[in-house]
């Protein structure tokens, strides 16, 4: 995962490389932290440097958005590329994330 952005209302996180089962639970512990740790009221994953999504890979945003949601805060993705936003259309994750 590359460096964290915050600023008073948002927390910005951009991972790199394939989002798999190899890194899926550290990606998922990285997202958890920066939900608990920050009180930014929004947390935004920046997906442009993101190259493949598997589905362990997509589990680990689905629980970082179930934790976001239970601390009352919003999770959102941007920067996804064709490839990836496919995953979210045929899993139809795409009309629960919101994403930019």
């Amino acid at each position: 995962m590359q460096a964290v952005l915050k600023n008073p209302t948002i927390t910005v996180i951009r991972p790199q490389g394939s989002l798999n089962a190899a890194n899926a639970l550290e990606f998922q512990q990285d997202l958890t932290k920066a939900l608990a740790q920050n009180t930014s009221s929004r947390l935004l994953v920046d997906l442009e440097q993101v190259e493949a999504l598997d589905s362990a890979g997509l589990m680990a945003l689905v629980s970082a958005l179930k934790f976001a949601q239970d601390l009352g805060r919003q999770f959102s993705l941007c920067s996804v590329s064709p490839s990836i936003r496919i995953v979210f259309e045929l899993t139809q994750l795409d009309k629960v994330f919101d994403i930019f």
